[in-house]
């Protein structure tokens, strides 16, 4: 009975993203910095190539665009489709659990925009309370 409790907790604690050794918390990282949101919100409007979303996601260099859609790729949220053209064309789509993660994700970014007001004035009242900066 004991071994069986124990398991059952194993399995219940396999994913806890609390706990700083959990496999997941370096997916987590990287599918929710700023790029990554940004670039997964843009492919919810369909399939794009590699220098529309640079266009789309404003102040991305190519290296962390890059970086990000590898990251992306390897965590299954997007697809890279190579067509045997010359020179191969590369689309970026989002898969099945790439579209689930946007939901959530699009979420946050549409709360900043309605909050955004509340947000600004917060970071002023605040700045305004902590007097001068210290040099």
């Amino acid at each position: 009975m004991e071994t069986q409790q124990v398991a059952t907790a194993a399995r219940l604690l396999a994913h806890d993203t609390f706990d700083k050794k959990c496999a997941l918390r370096p997916i987590m990282d990287q599918t929710t910095s700023r790029w990554a949101t940004l670039i997964i919100s843009a492919l919810v409007a369909g399939p794009h190539r590699f220098a529309q979303l640079h266009q789309r996601v404003g102040g991305i260099s190519q290296k962390m665009l890059s970086q990000n859609l590898k990251a992306l790729a390897r965590a299954g949220l997007v697809d890279r489709q190579v067509a045997s053209t010359n020179p191969p064309q590369v689309t970026y789509s989002l898969t099945d659990l790439g579209t689930g993660l946007a939901g959530p994700l699009t979420e946050l970014i549409q709360w900043f925009g309605r909050h955004g007001g509340e947000l600004l004035a917060a970071q002023e009242h605040y700045d305004s309370q902590q007097g001068p900066p210290r040099g």
